[in-house]
């Protein structure tokens, strides 16, 4: 790698990790930190399993192939990004900068990608492309557990961006095969 390439990723994670603290000092007020807490936690799937839910309920049998689909989309993310993470091993932004502050419990040890975020946008995908109609609560919501990732001190927002990118693509894939 030259000194040039070294001095561009160099600055990238000073970039990524200043954007991490100034985010990550929103949580120093209650209603920022309790709301962005909820969010989190409902995008642990909570969520997403209401929705599907929800959908059977509505949509009963039509339901069920948009429901299977988010399903087997959102299982694939769960492997894909346990296999990413286990691989990358980057720790997360809390362990790595005193300044950060953990306000949020993490779901594993770590930081990259985010899957949090990886779930939301392929579970929020996949949903809109059956049902547009969702958008006005789904496109806030998924937008909110990614920031709520870097809020809570969990994740830099470059894990965050990877995690979106990977549910795009996860979720068009997925278009092929179902």
């Amino acid at each position: 790698m030259t000194s040039r390439m070294r001095l561009y990723l160099h600055r990238m994670h000073q970039l990524d990790s200043n954007v991490c603290v100034a985010v990550n000092h929103t949580s120093r007020y209650k209603l920022v930190r309790d709301s962005f807490r909820m969010v989190s936690r409902l995008g642990d799937g909570v969520f997403w399993y209401v929705l599907m839910m929800t959908i059977l309920l509505i949509k009963g049998s039509d339901g069920f192939v948009p429901v299977l689909h988010m399903g087997l989309a959102g299982l694939s993310g769960t492997l894909l990004y346990k296999w990413l993470k286990g691989k990358t091993l980057r720790p997360r932004p809390y362990e790595v900068r005193q300044d950060i502050w953990l306000t949020g419990a993490p779901l594993d040890k770590f930081s990259f990608p985010s899957g949090h975020t990886l779930h939301a946008v392929v579970f929020s995908a996949v949903a809109l492309s059956y049902y547009p109609q969702l958008s006005f609560v789904l496109v806030p919501f998924t937008l909110m557990v990614g920031l709520s990732r870097v809020v809570l001190g969990l994740h830099y927002p470059s894990d965050v961006l990877a995690g979106a990118v990977i549910g795009v693509v996860l979720a068009m894939l997925s278009f092929l095969v179902i």
